[in-house]
């Protein structure tokens, strides 16, 4: 299982340790719906399974290659 030790669903500071990147860029793939959130109140939440979708794709928008 990828990523074991992240809550179902992720803070745009918990999705930038699980990829690496910068505030900017995490911010950036949710707006370009790279990466899917869900905005609950003024609060930014990413489901794993979109995280975990992302990084399996390759670079085809969120279709995981298998």
């Amino acid at each position: 299982m990828m990523y074991p030790d992240y809550p179902d669903i992720v803070t745009v500071p918990q999705l930038q340790k699980m990829l690496g990147i910068s505030r900017g860029l995490a911010y950036k793939l949710v707006r370009e719906n790279e990466i899917h959130g869900i905005k609950i109140g003024n609060a930014l939440r990413v489901p794993k399974v979109n995280v975990i979708n992302y990084v399996l794709s390759d670079g085809e928008h969120g279709e995981a290659v298998i």
